[in-house]
């Protein structure tokens, strides 16, 4: 099955009693129902699994029981390729001897052979994420925000209703990362997408999530409104760990 939605809006995400374990690690248990549309952080500490759900909806990780279903469809043993899904990562693989418009190509047709619809799709992605005019850079003569940037272009121009964000804002300063924030938040808005996104800072998911998923041992220990976890009502799991995180 090769996924045919391509009018970028959001879709449901859920995930039916799926079970996973590394070779010689813990059970991991997830079960959630995303709504179309939402906008979702993912919240734990190191090696609660933020990483592991992600990598199984995008299909990197086979769960060995339980389902994942995208709008209803079954993609679990589907290949990362043919899946309604686009996934940024941390460290953005880029390729530095392609331009920011050949990267973000990359995410239309691996061979880069594009259409001049194609192009005007490049183009219309890279304003869309602050960067027109910038089509013929190379990697190197951009920012860390602005490699993040040419990442994220090249997810939209996939078309996926389900984005999947990898600790994006890991590697930047404060003032960078609140204008990442606002740039997807903005996206979100623009596009209808689904977004599920892991952090390790309250604060981004405060500003751009709708809804807190965290994390502990492999399962979920708490989930609900974003503002929930904020105030004197906040899940005594996510105080407990709020308040070992390293002030920036």
């Amino acid at each position: 099955m090769v996924w045919a939605k391509t009018d970028m809006t959001g879709a449901r995400l859920q995930l039916d009693k799926v079970r996973f374990a590394y070779p010689g690690g813990a059970a991991m248990r997830f079960d959630l129902d995303i709504a179309a549309g939402s906008v979702v952080a993912l919240l734990g500490a190191s090696g609660s699994g933020k990483s592991t759900l992600l990598h199984l909806v995008a299909g990197f990780e086979e769960p060995r029981d339980g389902r994942i279903l995208i709008d209803g469809a079954d993609v679990t043993g589907l290949d990362p390729a043919k899946r309604p899904v686009s996934m940024v990562f941390q460290e953005n693989n880029l390729f530095h001897h392609l331009t920011v418009a050949q990267n973000v190509g990359l995410g239309r047709s691996p061979a880069l052979k594009l259409s001049a619809h194609d192009r005007t799709d490049i183009g219309e992605a890279l304003g869309d994420v602050g960067l027109g005019g910038k089509e013929e850079r190379l990697p190197s003569e951009l920012s860390g925000g602005e490699r993040q940037r040419v990442a994220i272009a090249r997810a939209l121009v996939r078309r996926r209703p389900l984005l999947l964000l990898d600790e994006p804002f890991a590697s930047l300063g404060p003032a960078l990362r609140a204008e990442m924030v606002g740039l997807v938040r903005g996206l979100a808005a623009k596009t209808g997408m689904t977004i599920v996104f892991v952090s390790h800072q309250p604060e981004d998911a405060r500003a751009l999530a709708g809804r807190i998923i965290f994390l502990a041992d492999g399962a979920i220990a708490a989930d609900g409104p974003a503002e929930s976890f904020f105030g004197t009502g906040a899940p005594a799991v996510f105080r407990d760990y709020a308040g070992r995180l390293p002030a920036v």
